[in-house]
């Protein structure tokens, strides 16, 4: 892979921490380590924290979770679809991405690699930095082998057969499927080592920080490498190694997982830090950044209800029937569904301070029409998300997800009973009956059809779905593959192969020998 070199400024991308410690508009404003004097960048401890916080900055762009990532994990589930006018979006979740137009899923390759390159800054030189932090250096090394892991975690499972750069180079030949997932579970291993449980309890220049990556995060992330690889021993070992951190437990309101109310709280073990207030208001597409640049999402404004966003997004009928198959305790509908999407409810519904009703009361279509509440600004303080500015931190790896992920290892190992357990803390969260009751004795192969179930309701519009159908081998499965396309028309048009996207054009052109992906 041939590397442009990305100028921007480092303190700037630097985590959103600005949100949780004092920044003022003068520490915005720091020595770029990309530009061509990079080798007199790497002096000092400042410096090195500096590039660490300029490799988070690639979280927050449009090519990852500004917008399109978001896009690419939910569109080509069966809990969403979308009828966006905007073809390039379109065509994610019916498996028809162009290989001539490689809007949406290219940039998204584009920022991940320009986060890799970023990461591998820190790697290659802050080891050569004589800090006077000895834990800091540690800190800072640990929070880019998470980040080169997370990033390269995206390419491959997206792109299958990718670039894996470890150095500061100018080329990359492309790797296999299982090469790539071998760095990834290496970085975020290294990552593990290095990182703390939390930054409350250190001292330097991160002390205090939300939003760093975290021993939790690592480990959290190297169970999933091992889970989407099929490894069940090990990815049932990392799990077990985040719960037993004793630092991490369920929220009791689960709509505080996707509102800015709560954020950083308990059951989160990474999030990417967006917020309305820091920086400049213009939003960050790409590129080298303006100084306007603010740290906000367009996520809120794509997947917004009619007339409050741009409806790109919304949820299927068959997420909101699969909500109704099983009454909570107190016999009311299963919470979750309301945290999940606005619908004309009995009784009324509120969105942005208005009644759902009477809102869409002149478009029938519109008002028995699903809409999506995750991650929209809607409890009342905003009158809709047109300024594309949403503060909403994207929650990328939550502990009802560990626990998840725990039971699926449980059950894959040969302990069903034990899952069981697991599961349970899930739903008696939102007062669901205890499994083991209703029901008892679930062999390996129905368990694994109930966690999907289980999965299914608490992850919609989360980029959980589509993983677990890919990772589970439906598509390969005729019969799975039929019901897929009975509870969604778009799985009507996969094709083998598709559930990749292709190698976007402009990396064929810049690698000659690059190998397209199966399908394209």
């Amino acid at each position: 892979m041939k590397y442009k070199i990305y100028n921007y400024l480092a303190g700037f991308f630097s985590l959103l921490i600005i949100t949780t410690s004092c920044v003022n508009d003068e520490d915005l404003i720091q020595v770029d380590p990309n530009n061509d004097a990079a080798d007199s960048f790497w002096k000092n401890d400042q410096d090195a924290i500096e590039g660490v916080n300029a490799a988070y900055g690639s979280l927050l762009t449009d090519g990852t979770y500004m917008r399109s990532t978001p896009l690419l994990l939910d569109l080509k589930g069966d809990d969403c679809r979308s009828n966006s006018p905007w073809d390039a979006m379109y065509n994610v979740g019916r498996f028809n991405s162009n290989v001539s137009n490689s809007a949406i899923y290219g940039w998204a390759f584009e920022t991940y690699y320009q986060g890799i390159y970023r990461a591998n800054q820190v790697l290659t030189n802050v080891p050569s930095i004589n800090m006077t932090d000895a834990a800091l250096k540690n800190r800072i090394l640990g929070q880019a082998y998470f980040l080169r892991g997370l990033y390269l975690f995206h390419a491959v499972n997206m792109f299958k057969k990718v670039p894996v750069p470890t150095e500061i180079a100018a080329f990359y030949p492309q790797k296999t499927n299982e090469e790539g997932w071998a760095q990834v579970i290496a970085d975020f291993k290294k990552a593990a080592e290095l990182l703390p449980t939390s930054y409350t309890t250190v001292s330097g220049l991160d002390a205090g920080q939300k939003g760093r990556a975290t021993k939790g995060a690592a480990l959290g992330y190297l169970g999933k490498a091992y889970l989407f690889t099929k490894d069940f021993p090990n990815a049932k070992i990392a799990f077990k190694q985040v719960i037993d951190l004793g630092v991490y437990s369920l929220v009791s309101n689960y709509r505080d997982n996707f509102t800015d109310t709560n954020e950083n709280n308990s059951e989160s073990l990474f999030e990417v830090q967006f917020s309305r207030s820091a920086g400049g208001v213009d939003l960050g597409w790409g590129g080298a950044p303006a100084s306007g640049w603010g740290k906000t999402s367009a996520r809120a404004i794509t997947y917004g209800p009619r007339a409050f966003g741009w409806t790109d997004v919304q949820p299927t009928w068959t997420l909101y029937n699969e909500f109704q198959q099983e009454k909570t305790t107190a016999n009311t509908v299963d919470p979750r569904l309301d945290a999940t999407m606005f619908y004309n409810k009995p009784g009324g519904m509120q969105l942005y301070g208005q009644n759902f009703a009477t809102v869409y009361s002149g478009n029938s279509a519109d008002l028995n029409d699903l809409f999506c509440r995750k991650y929209e600004n809607s409890d009342g303080a905003y009158a809709n998300e047109f300024d594309w500015r949403s503060g909403i931190n994207e929650r990328l790896l939550r502990y009802a997800d560990i626990l998840l992920m725990y039971a699926e290892c449980l059950n894959e190992t040969g302990d069903t009973p034990g899952a069981y357990t697991y599961i349970q803390m899930v739903r008696t969260r939102v007062g669901l009956p205890n499994l083991a009751i209703v029901k008892p004795g679930l062999t390996q192969a129905t368990m694994r059809d109930q966690i999907g179930h289980e999965r299914f309701l608490e992850f919609p519009l989360e980029g959980h779905r589509f993983d677990d159908i890919r990772r589970w081998g439906w598509l390969q499965d005729p019969v799975k593959l039929a019901w897929l396309k009975s509870r969604d028309v778009e799985f009507n048009s996969y094709a083998a192969g598709r559930e990749f996207f292709p190698i976007p054009q402009l990396e064929m052109d810049n690698n000659p020998g690059t190998i397209q992906n199966d399908g394209y």
